[in-house]
């Protein structure tokens, strides 16, 4: 491999949630999740610039998000604090993943850039190292770095490859940002709903526990599952606000979407097999 490479291109895709179950607690108050993350072609691109002097700087104005929290800088800077690693990076971000919509673009930003950097830095760390890595700045990054769409426990980084059917999705963006937090802490959410395995995936009674607790605070996406319940079965994904309903079709999909009412936003999106820079890393 060239050693380093100057600039990058990458893209950072968006996940979906099929189901989302909270199945218990631990005792330091993190919830424990089962979900199934399925990764699809709508995402943020990023892009890379080496520099030589170790600056880790954020060109983009990403609104609402200073550069000292973004994840991508501090996805950068924690490799360079593991690594030791002297150079640096300029960071350009293109968003168009919604923030706070549960489709995870600041996870997956972050770990793209795990991926970029990794290459062109010439680190050579292992995907299950640099998943590690990706934990400590937030439970959905491991994923993303995973690279497969995967059945989830724990807090979402216990992760097992589980292949998902050929589907186009219609993703609906309620205009509201729910922060996650609030949504975990609400005393109306469900927290003991019975654990499944994998291969009762297909025969499982799957939902998403945040949805009820959400549409009741924020009436924006029940008005959209309600809509989009018009075509399909649609359902919430992460602890929202985004929801979706999936088709067999892209035209299927694409002819729901030319429907949507004015005031109403959304994109169609294909599902992945995987995550376009799975092969990117060893391990």
């Amino acid at each position: 491999m060239a050693n380093p490479v100057d600039t990058l291109s990458c893209p950072a895709p968006a996940k979906l949630n099929l189901f989302l179950h909270v199945v218990g607690r631990r005792a330091d108050g993190y919830h424990l999740l089962q979900t199934l993350f399925r990764f699809v072609d709508f995402s943020d691109t990023l892009y890379f610039t080496l520099r030589a002097d170790g600056v880790v700087h954020r060109v983009s104005e990403l609104e609402n998000v200073p550069q000292e929290q973004d994840l991508c800088v501090r996805a950068a800077r924690l490799l360079q604090q593991e690594t030791g690693c002297r150079l640096g990076v300029d960071i350009a971000v293109e968003k168009r993943i919604p923030m706070g919509g549960g489709l995870g673009g600041g996870s997956s930003d972050a770990a793209t850039t795990l991926l970029a950097l990794n290459r062109m830095w010439d680190l050579r760390l292992t995907r299950e190292r640099l998943m590690q890595l990706g934990l400590q700045l937030g439970a959905d990054v491991p994923v993303f770095v995973f690279g497969e769409n995967a059945f989830a426990e724990g807090v979402g980084e216990k992760l097992q490859a589980c292949p998902v059917e050929d589907a186009w999705y219609v993703v609906l963006f309620p205009p509201v940002q729910v922060p996650t937090g609030h949504i975990f802490t609400h005393p109306e959410l469900t927290r003991d709903t019975i654990s499944i395995t994998i291969r009762a995936l297909p025969m499982a009674q799957l939902r998403n526990d945040l949805q009820p607790v959400v549409c009741k605070l924020y009436p924006q996406v029940a008005q959209h599952l309600v809509w989009l319940q018009q075509f399909a079965p649609a359902m919430m994904t992460g602890s929202g606000a985004c929801v979706f309903a999936a088709f067999a079709g892209e035209g299927q999909a694409r002819e729901v979407l030319a429907q949507l009412p004015a005031g109403m936003r959304g994109v169609v999106a294909q599902g992945l097999k995987r995550h376009p820079m799975h092969d990117w890393v060893a391990g």
